[in-house]
């Protein structure tokens, strides 16, 4: 079954009609962030001493997180290999409108139709990993679980969707970002 969603771009600009699949063959640009870090975490997995980082503190979290989905909720996408997506325009727009306030590149925002799984989530119960890694699995079950955030903060949606994903409009671009990229590009 298709459905419709919404993606706020800031990797590179995307095109109309144009399709990308995740799966678990096909990773995010989280994949490759996290992966960098895999020898720093297996050492602490191993109880070396190891300084931790944010990076550090990010890839403890989504091998968390990963580890978690794999073995008790394997009906979910993969934040190792999906698309972050919105439910709504609105909610889209919150992320383009965040990303650009974060001096983060912000290309667009399109719709897409998702052949796929998709699971939708409070950003707020995503965490700081740390050399628990009960405690990492523990925080990992409570956002798979979608519980309540700690904060008591309206949740921060994210939406994650798998499968085939297909552009099939561009809603909004920001001319600004786009120009340095094709200068960027050029160089």
């Amino acid at each position: 079954m298709k459905k419709y969603f919404y993606h706020t771009v800031t990797e590179r600009p995307m095109f109309l009609n144009q399709v990308i699949e995740f799966n678990e063959n096909n990773h995010s640009g989280v994949y490759e962030r996290i992966y960098k870090e895999k020898e720093s975490v297996d050492k602490i997995y191993d109880k070396e001493d190891i300084e931790l980082t944010n990076d550090i503190e990010k890839a403890l979290r989504e091998f968390a997180l990963e580890e978690v989905r794999e073995k008790e909720y394997p009906e979910y996408p993969s934040r190792l290999s999906c698309l972050y997506v919105s439910n709504t325009l609105e909610e889209a727009e919150f992320w383009y409108n965040t990303f650009i306030t974060q001096g983060r590149p912000t290309f667009q925002i399109v719709k897409v139709e998702v052949e796929g799984r998709s699971f939708t989530g409070d950003a707020w119960n995503c965490f700081h990993g740390t050399k628990d890694i009960e405690k990492n699995y523990t925080l990992a079950r409570k956002y798979w679980n979608n519980e309540k955030n700690e904060l008591g903060e309206k949740p921060i949606v994210e939406t994650l969707v798998d499968g085939k994903i297909k552009i099939v409009e561009i809603i909004k671009v920001n001319e600004k970002d786009m120009k340095e990229y094709e200068e960027q590009r050029k160089k």
